[in-house]
């Protein structure tokens, strides 16, 4: 097989690394092609930004949950979880702003006639401008060698100094702009930047115009206005409407969180880039209750264990970064995003808030029922401030496939394409395979197989060479593959496969189990958290 012209062979880890460009479009047609996700509806020509799970995908966004959920309610004495409904009381949307303020700023061009977030092609040209510095670094760091000084670099070199500047100048007279709802502003600093339409290469720009993002639809069978309800935009509401339910029974004391997995819904009208902008997708959020006044010191907390959370997984320390909101939401004193180096680029992957006592105090105000907590150390009720961290479990999804994706060289000469997941979050722990399809070979390996099963989702193939089904485990991103050969049939003892180094050992058979649960068990990783 020969590589693609869009891959060039790294040497330092003998891996044919993609273009960005083509690392996305890859990690698509690979999720289709082995069962992670398809086009929603696709027998009719599917339906746009809406993707269905496969068998593979299901089993690794249910290992993503397990290992945020347990590093919740299971690493934290002070966090449960709930599972509030997606239909609320319209109410509940008013008062949390979301019926007016919930809006995002759209751009149309008009030769193209596609639609962009003006807020995001701004951020798209501040990227580019990094990008630069980033290659000013580059050239410095290759000309200088040892002798390089990164933070001398920075403060002294012109062209970056400048560039720093501009960037500093934009995000200003944007976060400006769309802090005082000036739309004018927004779209003439789209056009002071000479920011063109990607497609049509066009600076024909129409006005810039909020949109609500929230789908609205009826309750009941009796059409009209009092009917209206809303699919939720977020899942944070329906813990804070049950704050007191859970704090109550479960005589929770400040500080704790409350915790949920579920939909939520938003009409993006410019939902793109696979599954990492979807109109359905699934949040984890996490909602801690503080004393006011140590909202801050809670923030810088959960900032710092979130990331430690992500690192945790061994997916590079490099792909993620901290970026400070430059415009606060209406219910926030301090926001910051975890971004993750997606194929298009850094993007937000994890949002942290300190959301003050806003929510509380506005259903308070709307419900005309009390939201506040006695607090026996201080002899006081008051209505807790919040940090929430919400991420997106789509996208966590997507930047697992987008680290783990990779076309490798090999020695003899040939190539593979693995998914090096960590093997924690793998949708398959172990394969169990005979290497020929006779002499009791498979008898033996289903007699495994069957063992395994109910400890680790383990899969059983003997159809094909046995490198080809090596492959093919390697493509969905197996960590192990136990081998029944002539010698098991002798002394009880196989193979035992790693997928990243491919290298082989013999095992005792009956260690097999011990051994394999060992090697994915998720309780290492948690407690590196505690």
């Amino acid at each position: 097989m020969v590589a693609p012209s869009f891959f060039y062979l790294c040497p330092q880890t003998n891996v044919l690394m993609a273009s960005h460009d083509d690392l996305l479009k890859n990690i698509i047609s690979h999720s289709k092609e082995y069962g992670f996700i398809f086009p929603s509806s696709e027998i009719y020509d599917g339906l746009s930004a809406t993707y269905d799970y496969g068998q593979y995908g299901k089993e690794l966004k249910n290992n993503i949950e397990e290992y945020w959920w347990k590093a919740m309610v299971r690493v934290h004495d002070n966090i449960v979880g709930i599972d509030s409904a997606i239909f609320m009381h319209p109410t509940v949307w008013k008062a949390s702003g979301h019926v007016d303020a919930f809006n995002d700023p759209l751009i149309d061009n008009k030769d193209s006639k596609k639609r962009y977030r003006a807020d995001v092609l701004i951020e798209e040209h501040i990227e580019k401008i990094r990008a630069k510095i980033n290659k000013e670094i580059e050239k410095a760091a290759k000309r200088f060698g040892d002798a390089f000084n990164l933070n001398q670099f920075l403060t002294t070199n012109p062209r970056v100094i400048e560039y720093n500047r501009q960037i500093e100048e934009i995000e200003h007279r944007m976060k400006t702009a769309l802090e005082t709802g000036d739309l004018q502003a927004l779209k003439q600093l789209i056009l002071d930047l000479e920011i063109v339409d990607p497609v049509s290469g066009t600076r024909n720009w129409t006005d810039v115009r909020q949109f609500n993002l929230m789908f609205a639809t009826e309750l009941g069978s009796v059409s009209g206005e009092a009917s209206i309800i809303y699919l939720r935009p977020e899942t944070a509401q329906g813990t804070y409407v049950n704050f007191l339910n859970v704090q109550r029974s479960g005589r929770m004391k400040i500080p704790f969180g409350i915790c949920q997995i579920g939909k939520a819904f938003r009409n993006e009208i410019i939902a793109r880039q696979f599954i990492f902008r979807m109109r359905e997708f699934e949040q984890m959020e996490m909602q801690f209750f503080v004393r006011p006044g140590e909202e801050m010191e809670w923030y810088e907390y959960w900032k710092n264990n979130r990331m430690k959370w992500h690192r945790n997984l061994g997916m590079g320390d490099a792909r993620y970064r901290f970026h400070n909101h430059i415009k606060l939401a209406h219910y926030a004193n301090a926001a910051c995003d975890i971004e993750f180096e997606f194929p298009m680029g850094f993007k937000e992957l994890e949002g942290i808030h300190s959301r003050t006592d806003f929510d509380l105090k506005a259903h308070e105000q709307y419900s005309g029922r009390k939201q506040q907590y006695f607090d026996p150390e201080l002899n006081q009720s008051y209505i807790p401030y919040v940090v929430e961290t919400a991420i997106g479990l789509d996208r966590m999804f997507m930047s697992v496939l987008s680290a783990s994706y990779k076309e490798e060289k090999l020695e003899d000469g040939s190539e593979r394409t693995v998914l090096s997941i960590p093997p924690q979050l793998a949708p398959v722990k172990v394969a169990v395979l005979p290497l020929v399809k006779k002499d009791g070979m498979p008898e033996k390996a289903l007699e495994i197989f069957h063992q395994l099963k109910l400890e680790v989702n383990s899969q059983y193939d003997d159809k094909d060479a046995i490198g080809r089904r090596y492959r093919r485990q390697d493509a969905i991103g197996t960590p192990y593959c136990i081998t029944v050969d002539n010698e098991t049939l002798e002394n009880n003892t196989v193979t035992i496969r790693e997928r990243d180094s491919m290298k082989q050992e013999r095992l005792d058979i009956h260690n097999i189990i011990q051994v394999v649960k060992e090697k994915v068990d998720i309780i290492p990783l948690l407690k590196k958290l505690m």
